[in-house]
């Protein structure tokens, strides 16, 4: 290595210190901070048996709404909390998330006496809190690697999609002996304090910083612009994306949310693998190939291209999402079908941030994907809510639902190939 190259390298760790100067410690802070927020999102299936008994005579519905409400307080203020991150620093917005998260779970289980409270509690608050660190380590990965930028991506995603199959059995095991408010108060905790750790250590790269030796892969393209959020709404492509994210984002999360009114509707609930109910240990396989799918599939867009493996990845998305309308009474098909489930789906996390900070540049990229997360706050009231009321009139079946979610799915495919890629081609090509 030339000493040029060198101390280019350097320049982040002159200006920072080692640590907020190494992109990599960077990134791991980011995936730890993500570890802890899965939980919200991942475990809550866990807590629906519990919660349906202790608020016995509430439909089912009502309390699915909680999460629904999490994911929409996960994403819906994400823009204003991803403007404050570009313009104030990553680590004041970090420190607000981490005491959201604390203060959502601990006070779910020490105050919460209706199912209102938790909609407050564990709705509003922890979805502010998962929303607002989300964002913060997302568009902290695509400012510090544009080289690797799927890969980064994927890696930070991937420890919010598999994080959580560290933790499914153990907090499975918390809500039997604990229940479920106590479960909470002690993980809400832990969980807070562990982000508050990684809000110290995060910090965005100096401005203007690249790698050294920076080469943008040759089947990515890459604008040289830094659009501003009304910038990005302007354009057309923005809301082809926004469209393909809701679409794609509803199999996965309906399944999330429902896994266990899943398995009841295919008479598999009571199975149990190795002593270990079929749930939560399902769940934990499905984690760790949520995590998989945004580290594998970010990795194959930088080779590839966003665009065509997007439309990959979702039309496969497709068929394994119909598939789980035919396998029921089958514990065995469940446990194998479920995990490819989410192979096929994490990797969204991934590859619509990867391509916000290709398309619209790196600068604004937190309140820019920020805007585009919002799609997933829209696509939970479908997946939550709405697939629940919907299996409601099925007499608890979710395969209406999961038809739905395959056409949507092969849309976002055909959307992707067909519409999306020659658009963001022509647009790039003519800034140059």
């Amino acid at each position: 290595m030339s000493k040029a190259s060198a101390a280019e390298m350097d320049v982040a760790k002159q200006t920072l210190g080692p640590i907020a100067g190494n992109r990599w410690l960077q990134l791991a802070a980011g995936v730890i901070a993500m570890i802890v927020i899965s939980n919200f999102q991942y475990a809550f299936t866990l807590f629906t048996p519990s919660l349906r008994q202790h608020f016995a005579g509430v439909p089912y519905p009502e309390i699915a709404a909680i999460y629904s409400l999490f994911i929409l307080f996960e994403t819906w203020p994400v823009p204003v909390a991803g403007y404050f991150i570009d313009k104030f620093g990553i680590r004041n917005l970090m420190i607000v998330g981490a005491a959201l998260i604390f203060l959502g779970w601990v006070l779910s289980g020490t105050v919460a006496t209706t199912v209102f409270h938790l909609y407050i509690f564990y709705g509003v608050l922890a979805g502010t809190g998962a929303g607002i660190i989300y964002i913060a380590t997302v568009a902290n990965a695509i400012k510090w690697f544009p080289d690797r930028r799927g890969l980064a991506a994927g890696l930070t995603a991937a420890g919010f999609g598999g994080g959580s199959a560290l933790t499914l059995i153990p907090i499975g095991n918390s809500i039997t002996s604990m229940g479920w408010a106590g479960t909470m108060m002690a993980w809400g905790i832990g969980s807070g304090v562990v982000a508050m750790i990684m809000a110290l250590i995060l910090h965005h790269p100096p401005k203007g910083w690249l790698p050294p030796n920076f080469v943008p892969a040759k089947a990515i393209v890459q604008t040289r612009r830094d659009f501003t959020p009304k910038q990005m709404m302007s354009k057309k492509e923005f809301y082809i994306m926004y469209g393909m994210f809701l679409m794609v984002c509803t199999g996965g999360l309906m399944t999330t949310g429902n896994m266990s009114e899943i398995a009841k509707s295919l008479n598999v609930f009571d199975a149990t693998f190795m002593g270990i109910a079929i749930v939560p240990f399902t769940a934990t396989v499905a984690g760790v190939t949520n995590a998989v799918a945004r580290i594998m599939w970010g990795g194959v867009s930088d080779r590839f291209g966003r665009e065509y493996t997007m439309a990959f990845a979702f039309a496969l998305e497709g068929v394994l999402i119909f598939l789980m309308t035919q396998i029921s009474g089958s514990p065995m098909a469940f446990m194998f079908l479920m995990p490819f489930v989410f192979l096929a789906w994490g990797e969204i996390y991934a590859l619509f941030s990867a391509i916000t900070g290709d398309v619209f540049g790196p600068k604004n990229a937190s309140v820019n994907y920020g805007i585009l997360y919002t799609a997933k706050g829209a696509s939970a009231i479908l997946a939550g809510w709405g697939a629940a009321a919907v299996a409601a009139v099925y007499a608890g079946s979710f395969a209406v639902p999961y038809y739905i979610s395959a056409i949507f799915d092969i849309t976002a495919a055909a959307l992707a190939l067909f519409v999306l890629r020659p658009i963001i081609r022509k647009r790039i090509a003519g800034e140059a």
